[in-house]
């Protein structure tokens, strides 16, 4: 272990270890090689963490806190992740393989979040009901739901951990956060942060460790009321499993095979970019990835064409250096899961286009930019997610076909419509069954606007206002105005 960096969790406002000592490597995905020492949280620590968030919640000085002082915090926070974020992007790069472009990018933007949920903070309100009774009073308050567990997974850290710390702090709660332990590391060094910030000590708590028992642990404790959960479904009905016995609110963000469609009188220099973007962007490594492209079939040897030239020219390199356009994949159980699902669509009948297999000349986890065109909507690869730089291409020829075949998913996250016809681009909208539908662009996101799926790609919603009170409940009080005494039921009359 010598000359690895040795990171500890964020506990109750304290920088600790695992309460047993365990630990695991972190493995830098441009080398293979490890670079740093993270803690295996017990379920003793997942106990110390979430007693100490509930104490911030309901005895420290967050409890007493007004919504405006708690938006004074979180604009900190914002602030100093703004000016920390080539710090942040650089650990998030060599943690994960994320080009440091796109993570320097990101945390600097991720503060605008905050920024938005501090203003959020004192925007939260009640109601008063024109109630059908006389000489009654009856308002709502919204209160905070109480101890949020917070579960991300590696990719886009600290954006997917900004959208569930930014409203929940917001409404008033306190969270542990589970980092990923495939990168966990950058949210270590976001912990930093959060004390800078001054936020009180409990608020905010950081552990990693695996999903049993860290995961596990967590999202059954019975002092937790709700858990957000964002990764893949299998670990999804787990979580759901295990809210079963604490009976939390749940929210999925999950997994997604995106289809994104170009008609014939679309804008081909445009859909061609916005399609390389959306699929090889983050090496394909993003659960809005626009996996699916369907073509009409009349544009579609010119589109893959200039795609498929595109795609050749991709720099694949070190994800630290400025002049790469594409980094490794995280994990060497995605690199097999890929290579498996492609070798599976050739011989299924796919035809490679460009790419296909591992780069070889590069240590480490880099895979080509790699475009396959499918004969068929059930081939498997279709609607099986790689996360991954592979990109499975159908034609087709009507509307009514390829809204048919958009929908014969089991996933519903996002998708992409390319067409300068606007009554056409908003029935599409309408008949796509997705949660985030992009017109003529994709793979766009701002923290004013809500995101999130449906069917296998997950339910509730991140970002936004919405978003803030799903943090809360609401609390109705009635108030007997009446000088009258309250009528004895049981007296004759």
């Amino acid at each position: 272990m010598s000359g690895l960096i040795t990171y500890q969790m964020l506990i109750d406002g304290q920088w600790v270890d695992a309460a047993d000592g365990g630990c695991f490597e972190s493995i830098d995905p441009s080398t293979g090689e490890a670079w740093a020492m993270v803690p295996e949280a017990t379920a003793a620590d997942v106990e110390r963490a979430v007693k100490a968030a509930e104490r911030a919640m309901y005895e420290g000085p967050w409890a007493s806190m007004t919504p405006t002082e708690r938006g004074k915090y979180l604009r900190r926070l914002g602030d100093l992740l703004a000016d920390k974020s080539e710090d942040l992007g650089r650990i998030e790069t060599r943690d994960t393989g994320k080009m440091f472009t796109e993570t320097r990018w990101q945390a600097k933007y991720i503060a605008e979040f905050f920024h938005f949920y501090a203003g959020a903070a004192d925007k939260i309100d009640g109601k008063t009901l024109p109630i059908d009774k006389p000489d009654m009073f009856v308002f709502t308050d919204r209160e905070p739901i109480g101890v949020v567990a917070a579960i991300v997974p590696w990719n886009s850290q600290l954006f997917l951990s900004a959208v569930k710390i930014g409203p929940a702090l917001a409404a008033g709660n306190a969270i542990v956060l589970k980092a990923s332990e495939h990168g966990a590391a950058p949210m270590l060094e976001f912990g930093k942060l959060i004390q800078q910030a001054g936020i009180p000590d409990g608020v905010v708590n950081i552990i990693t460790g695996h999903g049993d028992p860290c995961g596990k642990t967590l999202t059954s404790h019975p002092s937790v009321a709700r858990v957000s959960f964002t990764g893949g479904p299998a670990s999804a009905a787990q979580v759901i499993r295990n809210t079963a016995e604490n009976f939390a609110e749940i929210s999925l963000e999950l997994g997604g095979k995106s289809p994104f469609i170009v008609f014939e009188d679309a804008d081909l220099e445009s859909a061609v970019n916005g399609s390389i973007a959306g699929i090889f962007a983050a090496t394909g490594q993003s659960c809005v990835a626009g996996s699916r492209l369907y073509l009409h079939d009349s544009i579609a040897d010119q589109f893959l064409a200039r795609m498929v030239e595109i795609a050749k020219t991709i720099k694949i390199g070190d994800p630290q250096d400025e002049a790469t356009q594409m980094g490794p994949l995280c994990t060497a159980a995605q690199m097999a899961h890929i290579e498996k699902q492609v070798a599976l669509a050739k011989t299924e009948g796919g035809r490679i286009l460009t790419g296909g297999q591992r780069v070889a000349d590069r240590k480490g986890l880099f895979f080509e930019p790699t475009i396959i065109e499918c004969p068929r909507q059930d081939m498997t690869i279709v609607d099986t997610e790689l996360f991954g730089p592979v990109l499975s291409v159908l034609r087709f020829t009507s509307e009514d076909e390829v809204v048919a075949h958009a929908n014969a998913s089991q996933h519903g996250l996002a998708a992409g419509i390319f067409t300068r016809d606007s009554a056409r681009s908003v029935r599409m909208a309408r008949r796509i069954r997705a949660g985030i539908i992009w017109i003529n662009t994709y793979r766009v996101i701002s923290p004013i606007a809500e995101f999130g799926g449906m069917k296998t790609s997950g339910y509730g919603r991140e970002s936004g206002m919405q978003a803030v009170y799903d943090y809360t409940r609401p609390k109705t009080v009635w108030m007997n105005l009446s000088t009258t005494p309250i009528a004895n039921p049981f007296q004759p009359r």
